[in-house]
């Protein structure tokens, strides 16, 4: 698989040569020096285009060789960096454990890689085992074992000729809690910016450009009681970064952003977007002097109809010759159709975040069916995406719910019911731990809980009730309370995903209407 390293360097090599650039001194203070940097974010499995034919990675390699190319005839350097979360997202991929997608930015040549929250989707042998795949390092500084060792390496120093490039990996430590609870027990997440201030004096005296690549998003704190410590905090925090290769909040910065001198870059989501900045050392100090977003062959809308981009990217032939046999694997029983809606359940972010959907009250039920429980509780993070009008196929149940959790059962009373359903209420719309709610109507007022009915009837203090939540909320996901292990509490060891396919398959066709929320959940 390191075959293609050796021909970049062949082709390198020759660049060199024929620009005259053979004769620079490998020392690193030579005089100015040109460095690109190509970058990505929140891959979650867009190894291969959509219905639409935008993104995926052979069209993304033509892009990165492109530049690649036109850097080196300039006497440049480039790397290519991704700033974490490869995993969960594409039923495709999910199969493989993300095999297709390490396998093709091997041979992209992807330099470095950060660690994100998502690749704790899956148990630490799986990420392992993606780590061994990958040609690149994972890193990561901030996150420790039990022991206090470093779980993976914390930067890598880049010798280009004539230039050192340290970079160092961070992830946001509000893993600790949106993590798989079983997945990150016994890690420490220490906080990023304490991390980044004990390491950036260490690599300014080794290198002349340090990149910080994160998956810390790039604004506020998306947990309550965690500080802030998106990207942005970090470059105020923490002098002496140059740039910060950013990920998690999926955002898209369409120009790179000045903040206390440090240049934060981050480049939306799922390879939509190959993100490009341009910098130059100057033998003292490093100038920005360019950056931008290209397009990955992203489709518009033009009166409801998909128009494709007027200068498409070609696909690499041979990163299509790689990813095809991934893509067909097991596609037969992914397009089996399951059942049929008579409507969009939309799994747009920013609605499920912010309001009680028909999606969340759907697979609330499903919960409720397949455990008889008289009540269920989901954290809005965990709809991935929404369900078409028309034929529903197991592809589609996948891509809403990626993560394998299993279903939990837990007995309740009234009043920790109640108590629980305020918990719940309390976080913020924006949030993936935003909660969706099934069979119980309350008021949410002020921080209090009132006027509860749990199926139809008036809550009772000192009756029993059985919840249903998935695995990762009972385990304390998303700062939810930990509800595993206490008395009455049962794994049932039932698959998310495989509850709602029954369902799905149960009662179709399904009308969005009949799961509307009608108020039942009133936040004011």
């Amino acid at each position: 698989m390191r075959s293609h390293k050796l021909t970049r360097f062949i082709s390198v090599l020759a660049v060199l040569l024929l620009c005259g650039c053979a004769a620079l001194s490998p020392d690193r203070h030579t005089g100015p020096q040109a460095l690109t940097i190509l970058h990505t974010n929140d891959h979650h499995g867009r190894f291969w285009k959509n219905a639409a034919g935008e993104y995926g990675l052979a069209a993304r390699k033509t892009l990165a060789d492109a530049v690649r190319a036109e850097v080196l005839a300039r006497g440049g350097h480039v790397l290519l960096l991704d700033a974490g979360d490869i995993n969960t997202g594409v039923p495709e991929s999910d199969m493989l454990d993300a095999e297709p997608d390490i396998r093709g930015m091997n041979a992209m040549g992807y330099d470095a890689m950060a660690v994100g929250n998502h690749e704790f989707d899956n148990p630490l042998a799986v990420l392992r085992k993606q780590e061994r795949w990958m040609d690149f390092p994972l890193l990561a500084a901030n996150i420790y074992d039990a022991s206090g060792q470093r779980v993976f390496p914390p930067w890598r120093l880049f010798r280009l000729r004539g230039l050192t490039v340290a970079v160092f990996g961070l992830t946001t430590e509000s893993t600790a809690v949106v993590g798989n609870p079983e997945h990150v027990r016994g890690l420490v997440f220490r906080p990023a910016i304490d991390e980044a201030r004990e390491l950036v004096p260490r690599l300014r005296d080794q290198a002349d450009v340090v990149i910080a690549l994160t998956h810390l998003g790039f604004a506020e704190s998306e947990v309550p009681g965690v500080p802030e410590t998106g990207s942005r905090a970090l470059a105020r925090a923490v002098p002496g970064i140059d740039l910060i290769v950013d990920g998690h909040s999926h955002t898209q910065l369409d120009d790179p952003v000045l903040e206390s001198g440090t240049v934060i870059v981050q480049a939306g989501e799922y390879g939509k977007y190959l993100g490009r900045v341009d910098l130059l050392w100057t033998g003292k100090r490093v100038l920005l002097t360019g950056g931008a977003l290209l397009p990955v062959n992203l489709a518009s809308k033009v009166n409801g109809k998909t128009v494709p981009p007027a200068r498409p990217v070609a696909e690499d032939p041979a990163m299509l010759t790689l990813l095809a046999p991934f893509q067909e694997a097991g596609g037969e029983a992914l397009r089996t159709v399951i059942g049929h809606g008579n409507g969009n359940f939309t799994g747009d972010r920013a609605v499920t975040r912010s309001s009680q959907t028909a999606l969340g009250t759907l697979a609330c039920r499903a919960l409720m069916e397949k455990t008889g429980a008289d009540a269920a509780v989901m954290n809005s993070g965990g709809l991935r995406a929404g369900l078409p009008s028309g034929p529903i196929t197991y592809k589609d149940v996948l891509t809403v719910k990626p993560f394998g959790n299993t279903i939990c059962t837990v007995d309740m009373t009234g009043e920790e019911l109640a108590e629980y359903l305020r918990q719940a209420a309390a976080f913020a719309p924006g949030s993936g731990a935003f909660a969706q709610f099934g069979g119980v109507r309350f008021v949410f007022r002020a921080g209090v809980v009132s006027d509860v009915f749990v199926g139809g009837t008036p809550l009772e203090a000192g009756r029993m009730y059985t919840v249903a939540m998935e695995s990762y909320l009972a385990g304390g996901g998303d700062g939810y309370p930990a509800v595993k292990g206490r008395q009455g509490f049962v794994d049932t060891g039932f698959v998310d995903a495989d509850a709602l396919r029954e369902y799905i398959a149960r009662h179709s066709p399904l009308d969005p209407a009949g799961y509307a929320s009608g108020g039942d959940v009133r936040r004011e």
